[in-house]
């Protein structure tokens, strides 16, 4: 722990305060790149004698901290003071202490020291949920060390724009060379369903008469078929009630595994989003980060290759910016198009703490391997992984079950894990879980795919799963207008349709 120990020369002392004005002293801080020796923008949570957080005036603030450029003076009361600074989890954190005494002046440079650099290494950051002001972004972006950012500014039928908001040319902003936000991307809450909309021109703003109608399938379906259209959807939970549906009328693009639910400090689970977990099978504070999964994984074994996301909700969740974030891997220097044909692809990493950088014989995330029938086929697994705090386990994920559990101290003694066979078509990822018992920090490759007979794994099991649900949720549905209920139980059939063909014509149990 480092401290900052402020001391005031007695003649100070005899001074008298100002009129009408409580004490205070005053320190210049200044947070340097210990290898550039520059300052750089930061995170810092800052709490003061009555251990609530401290805003500064005229720094972007949220929740429980603020973030400034590199350099500030800090103008505070008397009194005992802890603070962390933080620039992203490939930074170490900086934690410690300082007393203000009455008219003290000083100044204190601190070192903010990388743990890695994933950008050198072809691993560039994105954080697909923020709902901060749009004046601040590029504070927001720079203080955590992002290079991707996509400003939710619409929901539903309300915006954030503001009144006296400018519409700029192009929705996209660039700046800093390799950092990039998007403007007007928004979101729905409907039926218990929750999505975000990117790539869009502008705001889409939709009535709604009930949450049952129009479908959020048909908005969505609208929105997709306009002349030029490159919507991206990302559903913010893998077990919002609708996505079944979504998933099987092709309206889903990708899937926040680790969404603003997964808090820094605490999980924040909110129970009115989505089919309720099984409280006896997914107990304890983690049931719901391993129900999300487990529904993700389940997709993924109905021969369905969605790419997994993040989201840090930081202006609705208590979250800093970038949090939650997705790590997408370009073979050359940054580019946005580039990044987001590669999150398609699935050459990606969710996470919240740990860092990997996976290499399966050579191949990325997303990669199909191809096996002769009758031949099995054997992988070898290579991972690099760095990390700040203490990892409970490594985890290799093989068709929805944990096929190697690793200590991390025998992975540390040799770097190596167990290679992977298959005599079938299946899909596997890596994950590792940190020891952390307040909230579920953790990271997970996006998955790789192994193909005999140019077919993928389909489990009728985990089909069956999803028919059931879509007939779950159709049954909620109350529209008293015929026509109108039609309308809506068109998308549901056709998704009944979906799963139960898949169930029909599995190729696995």
């Amino acid at each position: 722990m480092r401290s900052l120990l402020l001391f005031v020369c007695l003649t100070c002392l005899l001074l008298q305060p100002p009129p009408c004005h409580a004490a205070e002293g005053k320190l210049l801080l200044t947070v340097l790149d210990a290898k550039t020796h520059k300052p750089i923008a930061c995170r810092i949570h800052l709490s003061g004698p009555a251990k609530r957080p401290k805003k500064i005036e005229g720094y972007p603030f949220w929740s429980d901290h603020f973030l400034f450029p590199g350099k500030i003076t800090l103008n505070l009361p008397t009194g005992f003071y802890t603070f962390e600074l933080e620039r992203g989890p490939e930074y170490y954190n900086v934690t410690g202490n300082f007393t203000i005494e009455r008219f003290a002046d000083d100044s204190k440079e601190v070192e903010l020291r990388r743990v890695v650099n994933m950008s050198e290494e072809g691993w560039w950051s994105g954080d697909l949920h923020l709902r901060r002001s749009i004046r601040d972004l590029e504070m927001v972006m720079l203080a955590d060390d992002l290079h991707v950012a996509q400003a939710t500014t619409w929901w539903n039928d309300k915006n954030d724009l503001g009144k006296n908001f400018k519409e700029p040319k192009n929705r996209l902003v660039t700046f800093d060379s390799d950092r990039v936000y998007e403007l007007f991307c928004g979101g729905f809450t409907r039926a218990g369903t929750e999505v975000l909309c990117f790539h869009l021109p502008g705001p889409m703003l939709l009535q709604a008469e009930t949450d049952e109608y129009p479908s959020l399938a048909q908005h969505l379906q609208q929105a997709r078929q306009k002349e030029n259209s490159e919507l991206w959807v990302d559903a913010t939970a893998s077990y919002g009630w609708d996505l079944p549906m979504l998933v099987a009328n092709g309206l889903v693009d990708s899937i926040e595994v680790a969404n603003s639910h997964f808090g820094r400090k605490a999980m924040q689970p909110n129970t009115k989003i989505g089919k309720p977990r099984d409280a006896d099978r997914y107990a304890g504070p983690f049931g719901y980060a391993r129900w999300s999964q487990d529904v993700y994984f389940k997709l993924l074994d109905c021969g369905l290759r969605i790419p997994p996301t993040a989201g840090s909700g930081s202006g609705v969740s208590p979250n800093p910016a970038g949090y939650n974030r997705v790590y997408v891997h370009l073979d050359s220097s940054f580019d946005d198009q580039q990044w987001w044909k590669n999150l398609k692809a699935g050459q990606v990493v969710v996470t919240n703490g740990p860092l990997l950088r996976p290499r399966v014989e050579n191949e990325l995330p997303g990669h199909t391997f191809r096996g002769v029938e009758g031949r099995e086929l054997e992988l070898q697994i290579g991972m690099t992984l760095t990390t700040r705090e203490p990892i409970s386990y490594l985890e290799i994920v093989q068709d929805g079950q944990v096929r190697h559990t690793i200590r991390f101290e025998d992975y540390v003694k040799d770097g190596r894990l167990p290679p992977l066979h298959f005599k079938q078509s299946g899909w596997f990822l890596l994950r590792a879980v940190a020891e952390i018992s307040d909230t579920y920090r953790f990271a997970m490759t996006g998955p790789y795919y192994v193909e005999f007979g140019e077919k993928p794994r389909i489990s009728k099991k985990s089909a069956q799963f999803f028919l059931d649900w879509v007939y779950e949720r159709a049954k909620q549905i109350q529209i008293d207008d015929p026509q109108k209920r039609r309308e809506v139980m068109e998308y549901h059939r056709k998704a009944r349709d979906f799963w139960k063909n898949l169930v029909e014509n599995g190729n696995d149990e």
